[in-house]
């Protein structure tokens, strides 16, 4: 085997980590917890490529957002040149000192020549005049496509940043976990510890899940809009994974809650142990879907997805399997899946009874419980 060894960027560990070359995906696990790819050394962003990431990181940190803000939401002072936000209604604007020229937001003259012959404080004549004849056309354009593009990076990072803050909130519950909830569990329902890893898987799946999710909006950012077909099936199998890591959450936050303050051991909470680790299974099927569509390109999508899913039925395997020795993660595959709500056609897959995971028609059984389809 040809093995190479790096050490661990994150901050503080001293640790190295060896990799198989050429066993697949680059996203790596270190003895310290980091994830990391091996390729760039950034945070593990599979299945988000390494261009890709480069772009987003630079995008999220560069200038050109900055510029963008100011074209859409600031006009050039027309004496100083320099960038004003318009904060208050009134059309009234003075330069900040030491230029303080007076100036109408709209038109951009002089204030000394506007008064209420030209519309006064909240309206411009001049402008309106102008504007009819064309002459504004090309500024506001320019405008307007600045705030449109804004607006869509703002919908892409916000969702980036909420599921990297969500997966550092899931990452510190683990941890408390691991330290004293799973030990007080264990006491209150009278298990072993070792009864209970199902819990631990739930949250380590959670954990890979907001991962994987926070990249795929930095992919979906770069998807060309022009590609209906891709971006429609992009966004189904997205809206399909993150319905069922929410499903996941509730579960794994909320209803464990429950047991944890109850006083004594629990009826049902092998009910509880069944709906997790299955939630646990299905949620880890939706997202090997997502990842392997995502990194084929989203090859598996017919020409027209109002005519055919482009589902394919293909073997599952594991999705963000750790290795403590820092090789490699198993590659993910699996069918496609989500359901007839997100504007896909419902002809070609069926949906479980049993645990609602969504199958390709050829499926005889649900690819995530295994239970018959009627």
């Amino acid at each position: 085997l040809d093995i190479e060894t790096k050490w661990c960027p994150a901050p503080g560990c001293e640790y190295a980590v060896e990799f198989v070359v050429g066993s697949g995906s680059y996203d790596v696990n270190c003895n310290c917890s980091y994830g990391f790819c091996w390729n760039c050394t950034e945070e593990a962003h599979r299945p988000v490529d390494c261009a890709t990431v480069s772009k987003w990181i630079l995008k999220n940190s560069a200038e050109s957002e900055n510029m963008n803000w100011i074209l859409a939401n600031s006009k050039p002072c027309p004496k100083c040149k320099r960038p004003i936000e318009k904060n208050q209604g009134c059309m009234h604007i003075t330069c900040t000192p030491p230029c303080k020229f007076e100036f109408c937001w709209l038109c951009l003259g002089s204030w000394s020549e506007h008064g209420e012959r030209t519309g006064g404080f909240y309206a411009c004549n001049r402008y309106e005049a102008a504007r009819q004849e064309g002459a504004y056309d090309e500024s506001e354009r320019r405008r307007e496509m600045a705030k449109n593009s804004l607006e869509r990076y703002t919908h892409y990072y916000e969702r980036w940043a909420a599921n990297q803050s969500s997966r550092q909130k899931a990452l510190g519950d683990l941890q408390s976990l691991q330290n004293d909830k799973l030990e007080k569990l264990s006491d209150i329902q009278s298990q072993p510890e070792s009864q209970l890893k199902f819990i631990i898987e739930a949250w380590l799946q959670i954990v890979e899940c907001r991962r994987v999710l926070k990249w795929t909006y930095a992919y979906g950012y770069y998807l060309p809009e022009h590609e209906h077909a891709k971006r429609q099936f992009f966004e189904y199998l997205q809206g399909e994974a993150e319905s069922g890591l929410e499903r996941l959450h509730q579960c794994a936050e909320k209803e464990l809650q429950i047991y944890l303050e109850a006083e004594s051991p629990s009826k049902d909470f092998n009910d509880f142990r069944t709906k997790l680790a299955g939630l646990t299974s299905v949620t880890r099927n939706y997202f090997e879907n997502l990842v392997r569509a995502l990194e084929t390109g989203l090859n598996d999508v017919g020409p027209s997805t109002s005519q055919s899913t482009g589902i394919k039925n293909t073997t599952s395997k594991s999705l963000g399997g750790k290795s403590k020795t820092g090789k490699n993660r198993a590659s993910a595959a699996g069918s496609k899946s989500g359901s007839s709500s997100r504007g896909v056609d419902d002809s070609n897959i069926w949906t479980c009874d049993q645990c609602t995971y969504v199958n390709p028609r050829s499926a005889k059984a649900c690819q995530a419980c295994d239970h018959q389809h009627r």
